[in-house]
């Protein structure tokens, strides 16, 4: 069975799906034992059992199809630790031909629905008033909209912000009235709190305890205020007040932080969303990154490297100590930013990735990729639910010789330390329970591991990897999913452990360590390490001849490894050169949190070729692959662009495609088109459509990710397109490659 396969049944894709019986030969691996995890991903037949899950009563492992069952004794014994655990009567009936669906040999992954309803999420909306009034218009009419489909018993607030901070009293109907905080102050919640006339009972922070909503005007069901958010909403108007030679001052930071208090007060634990809507960058108190003088310019990469950016650090810290809030309280927070000029995306990065937040980065409210994005938050599901859901926690169970180092992605761990944590800290460490305020279908977390000291291990036994997902559904009821998976022990040097190799997965978990890496250390420090993983790679599991380059080969399950390294080194994620901090932010924080398929498109874009000779076909990601009389399609998740060969633009230029002794070229013409929009339609966030001919400007998107096996250096261009660059080719790199792995 192919990995592709296994992640169909099981959710989970393993870097290696053998794992060697000791510790000394794990680590000689090179590349982690880790696992790609994707909790909540569709499946066709997944079992929803209306009873709560059996546990272990030693190590709490949930009953699966690897316990051993005594149907007789009416006892099953851990698969993880081997204790003895009775049935409760409720499966007084069960045998071997009447099996509870937890025991099905096909059934890896079961769903408990253990409470079926809870109170509606809430969502704030925080609203940056200085946008210009055609912008604010039609933000002012998808959040019409928006509120018009939010299920009745969800809660609603709204705060708007320019130099001061409005948090708008929905529950008093006689005129609009709002409470106003300045903007340069940074205020605890508790300030927040009792400013807003918000009294807070500390039990209800307790994890699982549902508070009592005390009524009052700030946050209140849409079935209580729908007419009065309607009207404030509507009565928003820009805040036009600049002096010349000046931004607007907004007071992004403070504005958030009062929508985050607000929540405090109210919804800790049962799910919700700050979302801010911002058109420029914040000049005023708390996550300030510019001040209003336009003589000062905003913050580049260069000056965050030479220390230059007056506001960075402060701006950081006062985000990350926000991140512990929303954690601490299951709030998610979304930014929209709508703007030419940067945000401030890079300081709020932190917040927005450990509650599992969205991001968008455009350029105008007026656009379809923002519409798309914020509608695709409230879709709902075939219940008529909304498709969110909230306040996830993920707890891992291993057999005993297994450790868990730590997990990268949307995740915060909750330092909950048992004898499987082991010291070796990766990312969110320290535990085997980690906190997800928010959790997709698609949400991805990759999971580290490293084999016990214990010698006991014996080769060609099993061992046992349980993941245990706690959530509130989009019904607002609580549900776990159980996902049990097994592998095998193997002695050293077995040939199972290459064969067990997922080379995508791989790159994948390297991309995240990468990235990961990248947030301390600077760029050719990251890229370093990854070449001394890749020469260290090639040299163990490459069969070659000492001291002879020529003789290296890599077998077909690790040949392309080597390929994507070339690619993440070159990527955006890891060369900042041509991103601003806000794209390199938002570039970052997508990769942490999707799977394989779509990491390895962010990584290795993808490229078809359609030409007169048939349907369309991969080609390499080379610049050779660029011919004057075909079209390219090329996908890099971010932006999809459809390259027209300098030939094809002539004809179209000269309106052939219109003639109907030509309807080959207009076939040609339309089927990229038509699977561009269908790659823009089904990916969120959207990416960017480009549309280019050969040797204009735009032609660059494609030219910068393309392998320059033909440079302005090269002896023989052969007509070929030239890429302007110092870059390694990928040939040079791989012949490099060769040449280190060799030697003695």
């Amino acid at each position: 069975m192919d990995f592709v396969e296994l992640e169909a049944i099981e959710g989970l894709r393993w870097s290696w799906n053998s794992w060697p019986a000791s510790k000394a030969e794990a680590s000689a691996l090179v590349i982690p034992l880790s696992i790609m995890c994707t909790p909540l991903m569709q499946f066709t037949d997944l079992p929803l059992l209306n009873y709560d899950p059996l546990l272990c009563s030693q190590c709490g492992a949930v009953l699966n199809p690897y316990a051993r069952v005594d149907y007789s004794s009416r006892i099953w014994i851990c698969p993880f630790c081997y204790q003895k655990n009775t049935f409760p009567r409720s499966y007084v009936g069960i045998s071997e031909t009447n099996l509870p669906a937890e025991l099905f040999p096909t059934y890896s992954t079961v769903e408990y629905q253990i409470d079926s309803r809870g109170f509606g999420p809430a969502f704030v909306f925080v609203v940056d008033i200085c946008s210009a009034n055609e912008e604010l218009r039609t933000l002012k009419n998808e959040l019409l909209l928006v509120v018009s489909q939010l299920p009745e018993n969800a809660m609603v607030g709204l705060i708007t912000f320019d130099s001061m901070v409005h948090v708008h009293d929905l529950g008093f109907s006689d005129c609009s009235r709002v409470v106003v905080f300045h903007g340069e102050r940074e205020l605890s919640s508790d300030k927040i709190r009792e400013f807003l006339g918000i009294h807070h009972t500390k039990q209800h922070q307790q994890l699982g305890k549902t508070p009592a909503i005390q009524k009052q005007g700030f946050l209140l069901p849409v079935s209580d205020c729908e007419f009065n958010i309607t009207t404030a909403i509507e009565e928003i108007h820009s805040s036009t007040h600049v002096m010349p030679g000046h931004r607007p001052q907004r007071s992004t930071g403070a504005a958030i932080s009062a929508a985050v208090g607000l929540l405090e007060g109210h919804l800790a634990n049962t799910g919700s969303r700050v979302m801010v809507f911002t058109s420029g960058p914040a000049t005023l108190g708390p996550g300030i990154i510019v001040n209003s003088n336009l003589s000062n310019a905003i913050r580049t990469h260069r000056d965050l490297i030479g220390g230059h950016a007056p506001y960075y650090g402060k701006s950081c810290s006062f985000y990350k100590k926000l991140s512990q809030r929303l954690s601490d309280a299951s709030i998610v927070l979304d930014l929209f930013a709508c703007s030419l000029d940067q945000v401030g995306a890079a300081e709020m990065r932190v917040p927005i990735e450990s509650s599992g937040g969205f991001m968008m980065l455009g350029e105008s409210f007026e656009s379809d990729q923002f519409r798309k994005c914020l509608r695709h938050i409230f879709n709902r599901d075939e219940d008529g639910n909304l498709n969110i859901c909230f306040d996830a926690t993920i707890e891992i169970v291993t057999t005993k010789d297994v450790k868990i180092c730590g997990a990268l992605g949307p995740c915060v761990s909750l330092q909950n330390k048992n004898i499987s944590v082991s010291g070796n800290e990766i990312g969110e460490s320290g535990t085997n329970m980690w906190k997800l305020c928010t959790i997709a279908h698609k949400t991805c977390i990759a999971f580290f591991f490293q084999v016990g000291n214990e010698q006991e291990v014996h080769s060609g036994s099993a061992f046992f990897i349980q993941f245990i997902t706690r959530y509130r559904h989009g019904n607002m009821g609580i549900r776990k999913r159980v996902t049990t998976a097994a592998r095998r022990w193997v002695a050293k040097h077995s040939p199972e452990i290459a064969a067990g190799f997922d080379q995508e997965a791989a790159a994948s978990v390297m991309a995240k360590l990468a990235i990961h890496r990248a947030e301390s250390c600077y760029a050719r420090d990251v890229i370093r390490w990854l070449d001394k993983k890749l020469i260290r790679f090639a040299s163990k599991f490459g069969d070659y001849v000492q001291e002879d380059p020529s003789s290296f080969r890599l077998s077909s399950n690790f040949s392309l490894y080597p390929q994507f390294m070339y690619y993440l080194r070159r990527s955006q994620f890891i060369d900042v050169f041509n991103s601003s901090p806000d794209e390199t932010a938002f570039y970052r924080l997508v990769l942490s949190r999707e799977g394989v398929v779509a990491s390895l498109i962010m990584i290795q874009p993808t490229l078809f070729q359609y030409s007169f000779d048939g349907p369309p076909v991969p080609v390499l990601l080379d610049v050779r692959s660029i011919s004057p009389d075909v079209i390219l399609l090329f996908d890099s998740y971010f932006y999809v662009v459809i390259h027209y060969g300098s030939k094809i633009a002539q004809w179209r230029k000269l309106g052939y495609d219109k003639d109907p002794n030509h309807e080959n070229l207009r076939k040609l013409l339309e089927a990229p088109e038509t699977d561009a929009e269908q790659l823009v339609a089904e990916r969120v966030p959207v990416p960017k459509l480009i549309k280019c001919d050969q040797h204009s400007s735009q032609a660059r998107f494609l030219l910068a990710k393309l392998n320059p096996s033909v440079t302005h250096n090269s002896t023989f261009t052969d007509g070929a397109d030239v890429v302007f660059t110092d870059d390694l080719s990928l040939q040079v790199f791989i012949d490099s490659l060769q040449a280190l792995a060799v030697q003695g």
